[in-house]
């Protein structure tokens, strides 16, 4: 096996993936994109775990093209040469107003939730602010994203994301929007209408704007097959699909099985690539492997903030769905919500710099990196401080452990009092391990080698700094602060 020297991290850009796959040089963003979009693919869809960027935790509903743009171009600038790829346009892309909902001039159109507002008969009081073809397909609404107009969608935007070597996402609610329902529209490449195919009974518990598709319908694989062709033709890379596992409050269905299955043959029958990314936790344990075989990614925990107490949950969930990991399939614990969040005071508490403490942030990326999570940023890069993201999105060798990391697990967990991981690196013969301090107070966290039937001595890095600390044998031991968390390399030195 390939050993890679400590000091030269092992993560593959993603410059220089894309240029190894694509044959990349000096050219016009026009042939870029154009190779970037014939190019043949070798390797599954996220053969690694997606890194990317969401809108949600920062924008809520209201992210618009020269927010985007700017984020891309951020994110081309910092972050693509460390291997973050995925640039993703959360909620209610659709509405030309989102705006700040919760005011009093918006009391007559929205509600909560970016909910529709409803006439006494159940009808939408404001079709107006849907923006739809005539099959019943959302479109991105032109008053936020122009380059959409004339019936471009997101291609404009799409083409713009890949010319800087990145790929394009966007979120979806399950079902069928409410209005193409009260106009019961075709259904594009089927003899059935969207009444046909949908239950009215059947809506996310915290937002109305959809109903559910009833896969024993006629025409329901129609319905999906046709809005992610009209995604294809866009270029969209990732599709983040919400209300998907009944954790969020969904009264009626609970897991969207049948709908999870018609995504998943809705992208296979396009003819392009997507990360199918579901949401929201928490996903059934017991539907694990139907998990694996039908989606990329899918959250295993309720929505994730800056609270200590999601954190130390996550050490629970992430142990619990490790084993289903791997290529093409990865157990996602959430955005990562660092820096500044909640612009406007929306979608959750007031804007602010992350609650999190500095050992917070080494903590939950240590975890998410050693534990193989998806990493997805949340927080608004234009306006987080470029010291927090380049510590702590632009550390190699911390992402080298979430990318070619393998066989992730914790080895011992002690209720509040500490944790241990271990995972193996794929490309060479050495480990990684990370030690968490969940107490209240500075204390040793220790690693025996016995837990693991490792023999012999290691020499151990740390990974955060780069400090070479020696070798070890037997058991290591490090002083952690309350809520720290660090991760090691070691490399054996000996056999006995």
């Amino acid at each position: 096996m390939k050993i890679l020297p400590l000091w030269k991290p092992v993560a593959i850009t993603a410059a220089l993936a894309l240029s190894a796959s694509y044959g990349l040089v000096a050219c016009s963003n026009d042939q870029r994109i154009a190779e970037f979009e014939s190019a043949p693919k070798t390797t599954p869809v996220a053969e690694r775990p997606p890194l990317g960027w969401n809108s949600f935790d920062a924008y809520d509903s209201r992210i618009n093209e020269e927010q985007f743009r700017a984020t891309v171009d951020f994110m081309s600038d910092h972050l693509v040469d460390k291997g973050w790829e995925y640039a993703v346009i959360d909620y209610i892309w659709w509405n030309p107003e989102p705006g700040a909902y919760n005011t009093p001039e918006n009391y007559t159109r929205r509600v909560g939730h970016p909910n529709v507002r409803l006439d006494e008969h159940g009808k939408m009081t404001h079709p107006e602010l849907v923006t739809m073809d005539e099959f019943g397909r959302l479109l991105p609404a032109v008053e936020r994203f122009p380059s959409a107009a004339n019936g471009a969608g997101f291609k404009p935007l799409a083409d713009y994301v890949h010319s800087k070597g990145m790929k394009f996402g966007l979120h979806i609610m399950r079902g069928i929007h409410r209005l193409a329902y009260e106009k019961n529209l075709p259904i594009k490449g089927a003899s059935v209408t969207a009444q046909q195919i949908s239950d009215p009974n059947d809506q996310a518990g915290w937002l109305n704007n959809t109903f559910g598709v009833d896969a024993r319908k006629e025409g329901a694989q129609a319905y999906y097959d046709s809005i992610f062709a009209l995604y294809a033709s866009w270029g969209v890379d990732y599709v983040k699909a919400d209300d998907m596992m009944g954790s969020c409050g969904a009264p009626f269905y609970g897991y969207a099985k049948g709908e999870i299955e018609m995504m998943h043959t809705a992208i296979k029958n396009s003819g392009r690539d997507m990360i199918l990314s579901l949401s929201c936790g928490e996903a059934p344990i017991s539907q694990a492997n139907h998990l694996k075989e039908n989606a990329t990614m899918w959250r295993i925990s309720a929505d994730f903030w800056d609270r200590w107490d999601d954190l130390k949950r996550s050490f629970e969930l992430l142990d619990k769905w490790t084993p289903y990991a791997g290529p093409g399939h990865w157990p996602d614990g959430d955005m990562i919500p660092f820096g500044r969040i909640s612009l406007d005071n929306r979608p959750h508490g007031p804007e602010r710099l992350s609650n999190f403490t500095e050992t917070e942030h080494y903590a939950l990326m240590s975890l998410f990196s050693i534990a193989r999570s998806p990493l997805i940023i949340g927080s608004d890069l234009l306006s987080t401080p470029i010291e927090t993201i380049e510590t702590f999105f632009g550390n190699e060798a911390i992402l080298a452990v979430n990318q070619y990391g393998e066989n992730s697990r914790q080895v011992v967990r002690i209720d509040d009092d500490y944790a241990v991981w271990i995972s193996e690196d794929s490309l060479s013969d050495d480990y990684y391990i990370a030690l968490f301090n969940l107490s209240e107070q500075t204390q040793e966290v220790t690693f025996e080698y016995k837990h693991e039937a490792l023999e012999g001595r290691f020499q151990i890095t740390e990974l955060w700094e780069g400090k070479e600390l020696g070798q070890f044998s037997e058991r290591f031991s490090q002083s952690l602060r309350s809520h720290e968390g660090r991760v090691y390399r070691l490399k054996s030195v000996s056999s006995h």
